[in-house]
């Protein structure tokens, strides 16, 4: 299990100690001898629009916590926020770890590669497609069909659609936890705060009616809330 704790490695200090407790909380857990839920799918969505590109960096530092607290068996899907965003092309990596921890870990060093490239590469997107990303998660979960399903937005969560793009579909959420994290303002939301609670209660709504379980962390030090 070293070299998975190694990815953890490169956080900045003010993201280093909440992360490393959300770890150490989750390891702890999978060997106090409970019964253990079959396995977790966690899908995360990056918005790349504008201004919020400056956050990956601190993205990449929580995709590596994440990598690091996942078990063999589990299955993980990093992907943009782009114009279009309800398509695979979207998906910058993907893995259903193997049940062997040895392979498992080779998987999380190559996932973590991958990040690290397209983070470096970046180019803002025009439009934020968050609902379609919802819906490619949706599905991607579906798949694998784990006992806990999460799905993580990366974003200020304000979608703007390319004209001609329809997304008024109702999701299909039972039992997947939807957590919108670092939900930056705008900075019309400055000039009007009633903007920025009005948006986060409409994202809200809409997991609830599909059937989610809604929660937003802006606080890092709170971040095991993402897993229970």
């Amino acid at each position: 299990m070293k070299r998975v704790a190694s990815l953890a490695a490169p956080l900045a200090a003010p993201l280093a100690a909440p992360l490393a407790a959300m770890t150490l909380a989750i390891a702890l857990s999978a060997c106090s001898g409970e019964a253990q839920k079959p396995g977790k799918g966690v899908y995360m969505l990056l918005d790349t629009s504008g201004t919020y590109t400056r956050e990956m960096k601190k993205a990449q530092q929580i995709i590596n916590v994440i990598l690091a607290s996942l078990d063999p068996g589990d299955s993980f899907a990093v992907a943009r926020i782009d114009t279009g965003s309800f398509s695979e092309r979207d998906i910058v990596s993907k893995a259903s770890f193997d049940e062997r921890p040895s392979m498992a870990n080779q998987q999380k060093l190559q996932f973590k590669a991958d990040i690290d490239k397209f983070v470096k590469a970046l180019k803002p997107a025009s439009y934020t497609d968050i609902t379609g990303g919802i819906l490619q998660a949706t599905e991607f979960l579906q798949e694998k069909d784990h006992g806990e399903n999460i799905i993580i937005i990366f974003s200020d969560m304000a979608e703007d659609l390319k004209k001609g793009y329809k997304r008024d579909q109702t999701f299909a959420l039972d039992g997947v936890r939807v957590v919108a994290l670092n939900v930056t303002k705008l900075k019309s939301d400055n000039f009007d705060p009633d903007r920025y609670r009005a948006r986060l209660k409409e994202w809200e709504a809409r997991v609830v009616e599909g059937g989610g379980e809604w929660r937003k962390i802006n606080d890092l030090d709170t971040l095991d809330r993402i897993f229970g």
